[in-house]
């Protein structure tokens, strides 16, 4: 693997028309196209233009994916659905559903789940 000094590659990218900004960046979000989206959280996060090209935004960080609003408009995380799913021993769509009707609440779920009283 090669070793770079940060001041030299900044050097040889401004050489070959390549610009990086960096971006002090608190959270971003990505809208996918199922609505579901990806939160970041204080990402580090730059800019990258080169000549005749369109900017490029990279992001670097942990993230969550966070399911779209439902009937009940609670958003359930990817996260949640998967603790229930495990606490209660049923599948991911049967946690999803249950955390819906419970508006979010992870014990609410859990328990709906363990006494059988899910819709559905």
């Amino acid at each position: 693997m090669f070793a770079f000094n940060p001041r030299d590659l900044q050097r040889m990218l401004k050489r070959m028309g390549v610009r990086v900004e960096p971006l002090n960046v608190e959270m971003a979000e990505l809208t996918l196209d199922d609505g579901s989206k990806l939160v970041f959280r204080a990402p580090q996060a730059m800019v990258i233009t080169a000549r005749g090209q369109p900017p490029m935004v990279y992001l670097v960080g942990e993230f969550e994916k966070v399911e779209p609003k439902a009937e009940g408009g609670v958003e359930v995380s990817e996260e949640d659905v998967r603790l229930v799913a495990e606490q209660a021993g049923v599948s991911l769509e049967e946690a999803r559903r249950a955390l819906i009707e419970a508006g979010g609440d992870l014990a609410e779920a859990i328990l709906r789940l363990r006494e059988g009283r899910t819709g559905g």
